[in-house]
């Protein structure tokens, strides 16, 4: 489940809740009743390993795609050449 961030109108306490994507946004602080109003903050994701890019997608020598051989290229292919 994911972490949202809150902040009190009132008292300006600022607080997590873990909720559902389906649960209701909060409207009451947990501290003194106010209204809240949730922030948008950083998530934490981070990538680690090796992955796709070491597993051949950046490899050089990597056979071009049709359109990228005649002088073309297409712009989400992966195997167009970026030069």
């Amino acid at each position: 489940m994911p972490m949202y961030e809150y902040q009190c109108e009132a008292c300006g306490l600022v607080f997590e809740a873990r909720q559902k994507f389906s649960d209701a946004p909060l409207t009451e602080c947990r501290a003194c009743q106010g209204q809240v109003k949730k922030l948008i903050s950083q998530n934490g994701f981070a990538l680690k390993g090796g992955g796709w890019f070491d597993q051949g997608y950046g490899a050089q020598g990597a056979a071009p795609c049709a359109a990228a051989e005649a002088g073309g290229g297409c712009a989400g292919c992966p195997k167009a050449v970026n030069e």
